[in-house]
């Protein structure tokens, strides 16, 4: 344990977060913090109620929009940027409150093995990916908050443990442990309240972020071929 004195000591009883996880939860807590004040009444007015409805409508992932695209062929880019602007808009309080803990775990993790710039790149990949495999697979209309990206850096992290896992001789099925808890968790909340098929997007989310660390990680593509060699 490095003592005061040491070069490496770090008084801080935590390791701090990485830059780009600060800036994700900051701007996705800013967004939420405007709809929260307002819908309480403590900002903007009697108007401010609605906001959340507005931002929804504006800057949600449409289903229906890029059914529209892909029927005519045509690309609407106020269309395509709701690939990257929904997961900064939750549908409510509770829905933002578990995305913002899943990211500022997972965004540490990762960040602190790859840097900022790998969780900025998964964060949002994986967010496009997600509404892309949403939008192909089901006809459901709308999908909103960061879940597909926050999904997304479980997958980073749970490459980062299989691979772990594989180099120290451990039970690499271990390593999915985290995702199939929240899939399963999924399943039984849906058996009491209808959630959608938004599991769809974020599952989505998931398998990007695995397969992307793939190719981030040295050795990682290797590793992934020979484990399939091997079944």
């Amino acid at each position: 344990m490095s003592q005061p004195g040491d070069p490496h000591y770090d008084p801080s009883p935590v390791n701090p977060l990485p830059v780009a996880v600060w800036i994700l939860f900051g701007m996705i807590v800013a967004v939420e913090a405007v709809f929260s004040l307002g819908e309480a009444g403590l900002f903007g007015g009697p108007g401010a109620v609605g906001w959340r409805l507005e931002a929804l409508n504006s800057y949600a992932f449409s289903g229906e929009a890029f059914d529209y695209m892909l029927r005519n062929g045509v690309i609407l880019w106020e269309h395509m940027l709701r690939f990257v602007t929904y997961p900064f808009v939750h549908g409510s309080f509770t829905s933002f409150i578990f995305a913002g803990v899943i990211l500022l775990a997972m965004g540490k993790m990762v960040g602190e093995v790859l840097g900022g710039g790998a969780v900025l790149l998964i964060f949002f990949l994986c967010g496009i990916c997600g509404a892309l495999i949403f939008a192909l697979i089901t006809s459901q209309p709308w999908l909103t908050g960061a879940y597909p990206s926050v999904y997304g850096l479980i997958g980073t992290y749970t490459f980062l443990m299989w691979q772990r896992l594989a180099a120290t001789g451990g039970q690499q099925a271990q390593a999915f442990t985290l995702i199939g808890f929240l899939m399963g968790i999924q399943l039984v909340f849906g058996i009491f309240v209808n959630v959608g098929l938004v599991w769809v997007a974020e599952l989505g989310g998931f398998v990007t972020g695995f397969a992307v660390t793939a190719f981030v990680v040295p050795g990682g593509v290797a590793r992934v071929l020979a484990a399939m060699r091997r079944r």
